[in-house]
């Protein structure tokens, strides 16, 4: 692609998300933090494939374009993890909770980057195939997410549900 056709991808990137931000809010209060994760995931899985299918097969620049908004669209998503959070932690676990994933993603993007440098040279395929893994790892821990998540109701596998107030 060309400069100007990358800028205008992203561009239409950009609009995408900003005009899709406030309807996946509304979502996430409409339908839950594990159906909005469920749709996350599934959708990076689905992108992940389909980008290898263009490795694979050469579908082209445009299939590659509406892949790449689409993968952004559901990382933005990703504000599901932090509402989850908001509903099962104390408020005290919060700021040391999120120093923490700040070291672990510090340490990840810089990791990360060379270990898929190396991989896209070996097998530019790999790295489709490990993210569509990711994404299956993350759709199934999403299945743990209970509907109504809550202090001491963190999955389903244990704790006990809350009851409703009388």
């Amino acid at each position: 692609m060309a400069v100007h056709e990358v800028t205008v991808l992203f561009i239409v990137n950009y609009i995408a998300n900003m005009a899709a931000g406030p309807f996946i809010g509304k979502w996430i209060g409409r339908f839950g933090d594990r159906n909005m994760m469920l749709v996350q995931y599934s959708g990076l899985l689905m992108v992940f494939l389909a980008y290898g299918g263009i490795y694979a097969f050469g579908w082209g620049v445009v299939v590659a374009s509406v892949l790449y908004i689409l993968d952004h669209l559901f990382f933005s998503m990703n504000i599901t993890l932090k509402t989850y959070f908001q509903k099962i932690a104390d408020p005290a676990d919060i700021a040391p909770t999120a120093a923490v994933a700040f070291t672990i993603n510090h340490i990840a993007a810089v990791f990360l980057p060379a270990a898929l440098g190396y991989l896209w040279v070996v097998s530019p395929g790999g790295v489709f195939l490990l993210a569509a893994g990711m994404a299956s790892v993350s759709l199934g821990l999403s299945f743990l997410v209970p509907r109504d998540p809550a202090p001491g109701y963190e999955t389903i596998l244990g704790g006990v549900r809350p009851q409703p107030a009388e």
